[in-house]
């Protein structure tokens, strides 16, 4: 933990602004849940800030919509911040003051940047302490920095930072500064707060901007010093439709480089989609136009062929998913095989060496290591053992239009083709259930159950009918 110039442990706080409403974006949603790279912007934020400190020492601030963005991202374990009236940047830290103000370092972060590292944190972080700076900025050189604040430095070779202006308030010579400001500081507290009612709202959009703090607190005498990112793709923010999509595109393409170099084959790459959070073991494949999203975790040598989209599942080893599926919620056993244009939804539990075949539909089920089934299908609320093989066509009645019921089927069992089964039932180990039947009752174990109508053959009744519509012609 960085330390003061007495030895002492500093403590360090991070504020992410979350409380705008993105009014580019066109959405009744809030700006900071839109997600990119399967998750909310705010998200991505709270993820590079967590593995920098503690997750009670971040603090969102939260304003427009507020209950839904804390509902979002509650399960991180971040503290929050309600900023009532969004009256500018510089106003969410005034709100923050009483979370803030034990701290002696707070780093501000945006919440709609989601590009940024949990090393540059650090590194914004350390350089701030290192200069003992009052405020830090972190800088981003960009070929077309039209839109963004230029940083004014005391002199071109130093790090002291005499004021931001904005693209409005730009000098016909500081349009040329390619230097701009990130929207990401650091903060020491007490000089800070010493000094923030100075800010007005003398402005045209009569908000308290915190870029003005940097004017502020160089006229007071006090440290402001800037540092430059190596990334400036790394400090973008999605403000509109279109930034947020070239900001998942990037997250997007990341996250396949990186699995590539852990050792998964992804054919046509730029076809599949990958949330961030997703993990596959080495010796995957994944062939083109897959979606793999949310917490899906995925083993080796597995092959996951094209069309199939799996979502928060856990896939075992040596797993071959076959076109066309469509996983959501299950888990699959090692060496199972799956579809094609099978559907798994949640809580299905696929056993090892299992089959699910071709428009075959599961839901909350167990089936057990070396069963199968492989053909149009419906599986649910059921427990099926090992070594079943369940016929084309079958299905599990589960719903009795007020509750849900259970099938059980024991190992072994065999399920004929087009077999309707009424739960509650359960067919005992080593059964038979005779093509066509609806079974209503228990089947006790190594029986064969019946319950169709018995077949009347009429001889030559066919014959007779079309005799007599000759007949009748």
């Amino acid at each position: 933990m960085p330390s003061s110039k007495d030895g002492r442990a500093l403590r360090i706080a991070i504020a992410i602004m979350a409380a705008g409403k993105g009014t580019r974006l066109k959405s009744k949603h809030p700006k900071v849940l839109h997600e990119v790279g399967g998750k909310p912007l705010l998200a991505h934020v709270i993820a590079a800030a967590i593995k920098v400190v503690p997750a009670k020492d971040v603090y969102a601030i939260i304003g427009h919509e507020a209950d839904r963005v804390r509902e979002a991202v509650a399960h991180t374990g971040v503290s929050f911040v309600l900023q009532k009236e969004q009256r500018g940047t510089g106003h969410a830290l005034m709100t923050a003051r009483e979370a803030l103000g034990p701290y002696d370092v707070v780093i501000v972060l945006s919440g709609d940047a989601p590009l940024i590292t949990s090393s540059t944190i650090e590194k914004l972080r350390d350089f701030h302490i290192s200069r003992r700076a009052a405020m830090t900025l972190l800088a981003a050189r960009m070929d077309n920095p039209t839109g963004y604040g230029r940083i004014i430095r005391k002199s071109a070779k130093k790090e002291e930072v005499q004021a931001i202006v904005e693209q409005n308030s730009l000098a016909a010579a500081q349009k040329k500064i390619r230097e701009v400001n990130a929207g990401f500081y650091a903060f020491a507290v007490a000089p800070f707060f010493r000094t923030i009612e100075k800010l007005s709202t003398n402005n045209p959009h009569h908000e308290f901007y915190l870029t003005d703090m940097a004017g502020i607190l160089s006229k007071n005498k006090e440290r402001v010093v800037v540092i430059e990112t190596s990334d400036a793709y790394e400090v973008l923010g999605g403000n509109t439709r279109a930034e947020l999509v070239d900001i998942d595109q990037r997250i997007r393409a990341v996250k396949r480089q990186q699995l590539m170099a852990g050792g998964v084959t992804i054919f046509y790459p730029e076809t599949c989609v990958i949330d961030s959070d997703v993990e596959i073991a080495a010796d995957t494949t994944i062939e083109p136009f897959v979606q793999i999203l949310g917490g899906t975790r995925i083993g080796s040598d597995c092959r996951i062929r094209s069309y199939s989209g799996i979502s928060n599942s856990k896939i075992g080893d040596g797993v071959l998913v076959r076109p066309g599926c469509v996983i959501d919620g299950a888990r699959i056993d090692k060496a199972a095989v799956i579809g094609p244009y099978s559907h798994l939804r949640p809580g299905s539990e696929i056993g090892e060496g299992a089959h699910v075949g071709n428009f075959v539909e599961t839901k909350n089920i167990r089936l057990g290591t070396g069963s199968k089934a492989n053909h149009l299908t419906y599986l649910g609320d059921a427990e099926i053992g090992e070594g079943v093989n369940v016929g084309a066509g079958t299905i599990t009645c589960n719903y009795d239009g007020v509750n849900k019921h259970k099938t059980v089927i024991e190992d072994g069992v065999f399920i004929g083709s087009d077999a309707t089964l009424v739960a509650p039932v359960r067919i005992g180990k080593g059964a038979y259930v005779g093509a066509g039947s609806c079974i209503t009752d228990d089947v006790p174990a190594d029986s064969l159950a019946l319950g169709r109508a018995r077949q009347v053959v009429k001889q030559g009744w066919a014959k007779s009918k079309r005799s007599a519509g000759k007949t009748n012609q």
